[in-house]
Order: C-alpha cells, then structure tokens, then sequence
C-alpha cells in the first residue's frame, strides 16, 4: 500500500506543512532546514465563554411568523426573522490556534542533499531527513495518545552534535499573556482565553537532551552540542483542568520518564491498532508504477490534472481520511471540527465551529463504515451535552419540550442560532441530524447498552418536533418557519426567499428520526404510546416529490432555484445520508435525484470541497461508478491542496472525510438491510482489493475483484441471524472449514444466507463468484 505523503522541499505555507494530532493536540510541521516552525493547536483553545444567547421574543413572534409565511409575505416574515428569531448576541465563540513552537538551528546555513518531509500514514510520524556539511540529519514528530504530548525528536551523525535554540510564539507575541523559562528545561507561554487574568490556557515544552547542555533563557530554551534531543510539547486548558500550568507539568514529568524509543513504539501500538484494520489497494500497470515512483504528492497531483491515471493516490487518499479523523478525534477530546484540529487562525473562516447543518455529520460519515467506531465518540459526547442547552432553546425560543440546536454549535454546546444569515440561520434540524449518528452507531455495533442510551436523546429531540410541527392548509405536519439549507427559491412573480416551511431536507430527516426511535423503541420494548404518537406523526409528513424539471422538489411548492448550481443539495438527504430512495426501492425517486443531480452539476455545482465529496457519495448511491469516480477525481484535481487536506476554498477537513466516505460507498454499501458488494464499481478501478470495511450488523468485509468483476469476499459476522447479500453475479458461500452454506434467493439480486447459531459468537463466511 502507498503510505506516505511527501514533498522534495520543506513547506512553503500552511498548505503544505503536515499534520500530526492526538485528538486533543494537533500540530502542521513545515520541515523548515534552519528555522523550523510547528503550528501547535489544542482542541479546547477557544475564545470566550458559554452564553446563554436565547432571543426571549421569539416565542410570543412564532404564532406571526407562521401567520406570514403561510400568506406568503416573506418581506416581513424576514425582517421579524431577523429581529426575534435570531440569537442575541447572534453570533457563538470561535476556535483559535494555540500558537507556534520556533526551533533555530545552529550551523544550518548553506544548501542540503537529499531533502525528504514525510508522513507515513502506517505510523503516524512526521519526518524530515537531510544532509548538511556532510552530515545526516533526522527529524521525527508524532502526537502521542496514550502519552497525551506531541513529541519531536532530532538525530545527526554530525559529532558536534545539534545546537538549537527555541521558544514559543502566537501571532507574534500579540495574543500571549506571559512566556517564561520555568526551569533549566522548560519553556512555556500562557494566555487568558475565557475571561480577564489568570492563566486559562497554558502550552508547554521539555527539553530531554542525550548529552550536551540545556538551558533556559528569557522565553526560550537552549541546547547545544546534544547527541539527540527529545522535544515534548503539550497543551491544557481550565476547560479540563482546574490548574493547566500544573497539568502540563505532570504530562511532561510522565512522558520524560519514558526513552524515546517507549513514547515511539507506544505511540504506534495505540494508533495501529485503529489504522490497520483497513487496508485499500487497486491495482496498477507496471508502467504506472514506474512513472509515479520518484514523483512527490504533490507532483502526483499535478500529473493527475493533467489528465493521467493514478491508481495510488485514491487508496491514499481513502487512507488519509482515516488517518485525519484518528488524529482529530479520539476519546476525551472534542469532536473534529470545521478544520478538524489545525487552524492557524485568531479568528478562522467561519469561525472553525461545528457547522452541523451538515459539515460536522460529514466529518464522521466514515467513522463506522471504516472501522472507526471509537473515533465517533467525541461527536456522542457533543451530543449529550448539547441537550441541557437544547432544552432552554426549546422552551424559551418556541415553547416545546425536547430538546434543539440550530445550524452552529460550539465548544460550550450552544444552541441558540448563529449569525444572522437567511438561508440557514433560522432552521431547527442540527440536533435531529445529530441524533441520526447515535442510530447509525448501534446499526454498525449493535451495542444494546449503547442503545438504551442513545435512545433517551433521540427520543427527547423527536420530542421537540411533536410540538414543534404544525399543519399546513393541506394537513400535512410541517416545520415552521424554516429554510432548505443554504439555497434560495424564486417565486413566480421573480421574489426571492429563504424562509419556508416543510422544506424537503426537515421531512426526509424526521422521516429517519422517527423511524429510528420507533425501531429502537421496539428492540427495547419500550414507550409504546410515544412510539404511538410517532408512527401517527411519520404519516402525516410530506412525501418527497418530483417536480417540474424531473427533479426532486426542494421546497413543499415547486420553486426554481435562485442558485442552481449551489454547493448544497439538501433535499437529497433522503438518497445520503438518509435510506428512503434507493434504485431498488424507489426508482422513480432515484431516477429524479440522478435529474437533481445532474442540474445542479450542469450549473457549477460541486465547487466546494465538502459538496464535491457529498456528490461522489450521491452517485455511488445511484450505483453509479462512473460518475463516482470522475467525481473523486474532480476532488483531487481541483479541491485537494499540495498535503491532501481538502481545499473548499480555504482548507475545511469535511471534503477529506466525506470523500473517504464516498470512496467505502462505491465498495459496501449496508443502508438498506443489503450488503451490497462493489455497488458503484468504476471501470477505472478494474482490479483491487479492500479489506476491514464495516457493514450494518456489526459485519466486517473483506472484498477482491478482477477485470471489474468480483472474484471473491470474506464477511466476519457477528452473532446469529440471516446476512442478505446483493453480489452482482451468481456466488457461493462457505463457512471457515469449508461446508458450503444454503443460499436462498430474495429477488431483485438479493441472496441470503443463515450465519451463526445462538450463543457462538462469530461467524467467518467466504464468498467466490461462480
């Protein structure tokens, strides 16, 4: 497998320094010969402090603002929209970067041979090797997990050893509060994030030099003349510690008391023991290989736009996504926000939030399909905090129980809505979207413990909406007021409007929830008048509908699109994430996201990264491989940066997420109680092999093809029951020892297998085409 990621020369910018991350700490190392920068971050770095930001006239407004849109006056329902519908103050806190660690070499002048920057994906290491004066120099950075510090570790055969000095910085010293030497090895710098004085926010770093001296001078530390030298770095806040200055101090003290070679080997048993249960190829002609062989990343990437195949990089690019989201995204920490963990920014585009009106649910679409579970942790835990904020939004903002959050929440789980912006502002389906997750998770572990909780959060954001909705002249249970996130509609007299209700994306979401809290309900055996009230609820929501141009419809009326080419497509949740249109089940609704699809890409859609990758999921889908696949090369092409982090424009980490997504999609699909082998196959990918993927049921896949064709596949099944399989041509089935397995035939492709027996656990089949 292609593993690593490297140029020819250190980093020029941000956009090609590499990342290495924790969950909780994240780092971009540029790879700089003489002056060597680390763009340091850690999760809980945020201005500010929680709000309560309730808009407390919008409840007495709501009955008005139904009353306008359902007379059509958009004019004044935006303007109250505006007035008392948005949170006061409208706008929640933002993410900041933690700063920079500086490293100053000594005797570092004059031109180097040999120059390599990497990052090995198998390991989760940055390094950076050159020659100098005649001598080898390494350089090796990780963010350890179960040592909770980011380590850097400098090596030469140079016998006068390393000589460096280093010292902390924040935008140039503008946003630092103190920086000091606390001891002969130790520097750090400290800024009050959360309020006036104090010490909120602490970074920290030791010094663990192999012979020569060190020292502290002023704000920087100093070594000359070391073997080796071991940089431990690390970061806290009083968001998690009453004392950070202290924590740091304990972090660093454990870590000192390991060699290099423990913190290394450490850091990559914990971290293997996630990455490696994927492994991804295609295969390639030789003389492919032989082309690429000697090309950096970024070399490759401009190859590619020049029209020439790569098998590689799109399996590097799969794993990349992997890697991105074990870095930004373990137990403990927050969950992976708009930029994942790295941002070098005070204040950064769009704030580097948790945009849930679909950024943060893309940021986690892989998590279970690649095996990835313990990743989706973070993201539960959000979750669970944002229901105690959630509750107030719901009875002070619209006089419902449950719970709700808007379009944007932050580290403080504020759910009030954010900024004051139209086409998205004033839309109450986050948490509801959120909540989704929690489902999708049992589905993939089927974790009855688990679900026993996620339950009680999702049952409390359905029970937002039975208040919440309300019928619409034709009786239809719609929400109101909303908007379709982003877009805006014209009407027939060439008025434009955002606000609405019932747009098609609310529906096909409570659609989901419900069905979610009804199906968890039953398994177990529980609340069966609220499951009552939701079935009733579920029958009254509006259906997806086909308009005018064969399209799915996106609003309750029939209304062109202001933007027809906008980067979102909200109203085809219900193909993906979502499960309602399917090929199989609803071709004719699948036959019309395909026409949805089509118009806007005819229109300049798929612009943005993050859209790029929703639309490579859109088509794998509709079973097409084709136009998955030229998708997931339009991403490389035009939305990836010389690193591989995704480029919207600027860099937001969901386009590499989702693209992983989109990639699995074309492999397994399970959505529909199906596996579905190879369902969006391109004819680009003719020979391949994946291994580790997760399908719905707690089932591990495994899967070879030839020439286009599956040639054979592996399933780990868990527990016992019936395992229905879609293969796209006549197979057979074994278990482990051999004995061949009765299939019975379902239809439509479908075949299904009995696996298991009460009480033994795993079942291994083995799947060859005949």
């Amino acid at each position: 497998m292609d593993s690593n990621i490297w140029f020819k020369r250190p980093a020029a910018d941000w956009n090609e320094a590499l990342p290495v991350g924790n969950g909780r700490l994240g780092g971009m190392v540029f790879g700089r010969v003489e002056k060597e920068c680390i763009q340091l971050n850690e999760d809980t770095v945020w201005y500010g402090g929680p709000q309560d930001r309730n808009n407390p006239d919008a409840l007495r407004h709501l009955p008005e603002m139904r009353r306008l849109l359902w007379e059509g006056k958009l004019r004044e329902a935006h303007r109250l929209a505006e007035m008392a519908f948005s949170g006061t103050p409208c706008s929640q806190r933002h993410y900041m970067t933690a700063g920079d660690l500086l490293l100053f070499m000594d005797n570092h002048r004059g031109e180097t041979t040999g120059y390599r920057r990497e990052l090995d994906l198998e390991t989760a290491i940055a390094s950076t090797e050159y020659r100098l004066g005649g001598f080898q120099y390494k350089r090796e950075t990780f963010a350890s997990y179960p040592d909770g510090v980011l380590v850097i570790r400098m090596e030469t055969d140079c016998p006068d050893g390393i000589s460096f000095y280093g010292r902390f910085d924040r935008k140039k010293g503008k946003y630092v509060d103190r920086t000091a030497g606390i001891s002969g090895e130790m520097i750090m710098m400290a800024n009050c994030c959360y309020g006036e004085g104090g010490k909120d926010y602490v970074l920290m770093l030791r010094a663990v030099a192999e012979g020569g001296t060190t020292r502290t001078v002023g704000e920087h530390i100093e070594v000359r003349g070391a073997r080796a030298v071991t940089l431990l770095v690390t970061g806290a806040t009083t968001f998690r510690y009453a004392d950070p200055e202290e924590a740091c101090k304990e972090l660093l003290e454990r870590a000192a008391g390991r060699a290099y070679s423990e913190l290394r080997e450490r850091h990559i048993a914990d971290y293997a023991s996630l990455f490696g249960r994927v492994s991804f190829r295609l295969t390639a002609s030789g003389e492919e290989l032989s082309a690429v062989k000697e090309l950096s990343t970024a070399e490759r990437l401009e190859r590619l736009k020049d029209g020439r195949e790569d098998h590689g990089l799109v399996p590097l690019y799969f794993q990349y996504g992997r890697y991105l989201l074990i870095a930004s995204s373990r137990p403990g920490s927050l969950p992976a926000n708009l930029q994942g963990i790295w941002n070098d920014h005070m204040l950064p585009p769009w704030d580097s939030k948790f945009t849930i009106n679909i950024n943060t649910q893309m940021n986690y679409w892989h998590a279970e399909t690649c095996n990835l579970s313990e990743c989706h942790e973070p993201l539960f835990e959000l979750i669970e905090r944002l229901r105690e904020p959630g509750r107030r939004t719901a009875a002070v903002m619209y006089g419902c129980r449950g719970f709700v959050a808007h379009h944007n929440t932050d580290i403080w789980a504020d759910t009030a809505p954010q900024d004051i912006y139209l086409p998205a502002t004033y839309w109450t389906l986050g948490a509801a979207w959120l909540c989704l997750h929690l489902w999708e998770h049992y589905r993939f572990t089927q974790d009855r413990e688990f679900l026993h909780r996620a339950y009680e959060t999702m049952k409390e954001s359905a029970l937002f909406f039975l208040d919440f909705l309300i019928a619409d002249p034709q009786g239809r249970l719609v929400t109101s007021p909303s908007v379709s996130p982003e877009n805006t509609y014209v009407l027939p007299s060439g008025e434009s409007g955002t606000l609405c209700y019932g747009p098609a994306m609310d529906s096909q979401i409570l659609r989901e929830l419900f069905a979610a809290c009804v199906q968890a309900s039953q398994l177990l055996e529980a609340d069966e008048t609220f499951r009552s009230e939701l079935s009733e609820a579920l029958s009254r929501l509006p259906d997806n509908r086909i308009g005018k141009h064969g399209q799915i419809q996106e609003w309750l009326e029939d209304y062109d699109e202001k933007d027809p080419g906008h980067r979102h497509i909200s109203h085809l949740f219900a193909l993906h994430p979502g499960t309602q249109i399917s090929p199989e089940t609803t071709p004719e609704l699948a036959a019309a996201a395909r026409v949805t699809l089509e118009r806007r890409l005819a229109n300049g859609g798929g612009h943005t990264g993050w859209s790029r990758a929703w639309i490579i999921n859109f088509w794998a889908r509709l079973r097409d491989g084709e136009k998955a696949s030229f998708n997931v090369k339009e991403l490389l092409r035009k939305s990836t940066l010389p690193n591989l982090l995704d480029n919207h424009p600027p860099f937001q980490i969901d386009g590499n997420f989702g693209g992983t997504a989109g990639i699995a999609e074309m492999l397994l699909q399970s959505h529909d109680g199906v596996i579905h082998l190879l369902p969006a196959l391109p004819a680009d990918w003719p020979s391949g092999e994946v291994t580790g993927l997760k399908a719905r049921g707690g089932h591990e896949v495994g899967i070879v093809w030839n020439n286009g064709a599956l040639r054979e596949a592996t399933i780990r099944a868990y527990g016992e029951g019936v395992i229905r399989l879609r293969t796209g041509c006549s197979v057979s089935i074994e278990d482990a020892e051999g004995n061949p397995l009765p299939l019975e035939k379902q239809g439509n492709g479908v075949v299904a297998v009995h696996v298991g027996a009460a009480g033994t656990g795993v079942t291994n089949i083995r799947i060859a085409a005949v």
